[in-house]
């Protein structure tokens, strides 16, 4: 067989079915032998949580239905990921990484699960992720999970994965699937995208469905993508879209959703674009060599005809301190989440995962769970706090409205360039999409990369952008797996 399973893209599989090469059965049984080898041997990396058992049997199907058929689309027989707080209404468990939820089944598959079924995609597993979205304690570090144990960053094993969606983005870097979904609130996408190397689109929320999925918080929670390269990301993007009539945040996207974003794959996409940096505030944490890789894929966009605004500056970055939403929002969220696994789930308050932890000390508190005892025991879940509600009206202001919008309006931008997923939280507080692609890597080996960010459904300027960097500087590379057995 002359088929690559390392760094292969959905086109490269799609070719080798076609071809008669390969069978989804046969990619699966690749995909699971390489998790097996690397992933659980060897430097133990960890990023795999649990195997569908029915995987083989879902490739087996796609496979006969390919033969008698013909295919269903670009996803037809390809092994997805998803990040552990993403409900699959199958043998899979649902934990968010936590051991309070180890034997914690969904009724049925989050809507954007169904939709990757019905696009003919598999559901590989469960991917690692730092417990609860990172919502656990304070101090514990990025992919780590009691369930789960600790990802490792395959690129240098003394730099951290990124949260929360640590596991989806090192798998998806160590060729463990074709594609994986990760979840955001605050940079969960894009800060392991950003240390994976690899792409990750965090869509605008409302893009697609949250139903479904563990949460974290009303206002800023969305799903998104994450592959190791821009084509692949937007074919999963494609494949998460629907209509969802039980997510409201949905209804804001009627007439702004594109049936098919692969046609804003432009190569020449950086041409004429005009493109911000916020050079104050955002890059006094690089060090030079970061800056250096970060100027260096500037000067690549400038040579592709791009329009580069310096000091393009978001005037309310600094007023954008500590905000309470999302701890306010945490405990009614996810109550209110696990009230709809019914009467038989182990689990059915954030209190009785609190006292379950309590309980097992030396399972599940090894880095404690502070966050979750001062949310649970100083919020009401019923979002009638006074700071939190000024802190979303605030949050919407300067990050929305006088924040993005006001900077994009003044320098006429198409978006916003940050080093590394150092906007996320002006973009997440917006609840703007944003897409991070790898831009070089430092003499330690540790990858960086750079954020397109810009307002509301821009989605198609985003991905012209990214597109066309990431053509023009073909910069990512896989980890060298091979010297860590």
């Amino acid at each position: 067989m002359h088929f690559q399973l390392e760094e292969a893209t959905i086109q490269d599989i799609q070719n080798a079915f076609e071809s008669g090469e390969l069978t989804a059965k046969a990619l699966v049984l690749l995909y699971l032998n390489r998790i097996a080898n690397y992933d659980k041997e060897g430097l133990t990396i960890n990023s795999v949580l649990e195997i569908n058992p029915d995987a083989l049997f879902i490739a087996e199907a796609l496979d006969n239905e390919r033969q008698n058929q013909g295919s269903r689309g670009p996803m037809h027989g390809i092994p997805v990921l998803l990040k552990d707080n993403i409900n699959t209404g199958d043998a899979l468990h649902t934990s968010a990484g936590s051991l309070a939820l180890a034997n914690s089944y969904a009724i049925q598959d989050a809507y954007i699960v169904e939709k990757l079924r019905e696009a003919g995609a598999i559901i590989l597993g469960k991917a690692n992720m730092t417990e609860f979205a990172n919502f656990m304690t304070d101090g514990m570090p990025s992919g780590y999970s009691s369930r789960g144990g600790q990802v490792l960053n395959p690129y240098n094993i003394s730099t951290p994965t990124g949260g929360s969606s640590s596991g989806s983005a090192v798998a998806v870097a160590c060729s463990f699937c074709t594609v994986a979904v990760g979840t955001e609130t605050s940079g969960s996408i894009l800060n392991p995208g950003n240390l994976s190397s690899t792409v990750g689109i965090k869509p605008t929320v409302g893009l697609i469905s949250r139903s479904g999925i563990l949460p974290l918080s009303y206002s800023q929670d969305t799903a998104g993508p994450m592959a190791r390269t821009v084509t692949d990301a937007v074919l999963l993007l494609n494949a998460l879209l629907g209509d969802d009539v039980n997510d409201s945040a949905m209804g804001a996207n009627k007439g702004k959703r594109r049936m098919d974003y692969t046609t804003y794959l432009d190569k020449h996409g950086l041409n004429g674009a005009r493109i911000g940096i916020p050079r104050d505030y955002y890059f006094e944490e690089l060090t030079e060599e970061q800056l250096a890789i970060f100027n260096k894929a500037v000067e690549s966009m400038r040579q592709q005809g791009a329009v580069i605004v310096e000091s393009a500056n978001i005037k309310t970055c600094r007023e954008i301190i500590y905000s309470s939403v999302v701890f306010n929002e945490f405990k009614s969220a996810l109550n209110m989440y696990l009230s709809r696994l019914g009467p038989h789930a182990p689990i059915h308050s954030l209190k009785e995962i609190i006292d379950f932890n309590h309980n097992h000390p030396i399972e599940t508190l090894k880095y404690g769970q502070s966050t979750l005892i001062e949310t649970e025991f100083t919020t009401t879940g019923k979002l009638t706090e006074p700071n939190y509600i000024r802190d979303k009206t605030r949050d919407l202001q300067t990050c929305q409205t006088d924040g993005i919008d006001a900077t994009m309006k003044e320098f006429e931008l198409d978006a916003l360039l940050f080093p590394a997923d150092f906007g996320a939280t002006v973009t997440s507080r917006a609840g703007y999409p944003s897409i991070v692609v790898p831009a070089g890597y430092t003499a330690a080996g540790v990858p960086f990369g750079v954020t397109f960010s810009a307002m509301a459904y821009s989605e198609p300027t985003l991905i012209k952008l990214a597109y066309s960097l990431e053509q023009h500087t073909q910069i990512r590379k896989a980890p060298s797996l091979k010297s860590f057995l």
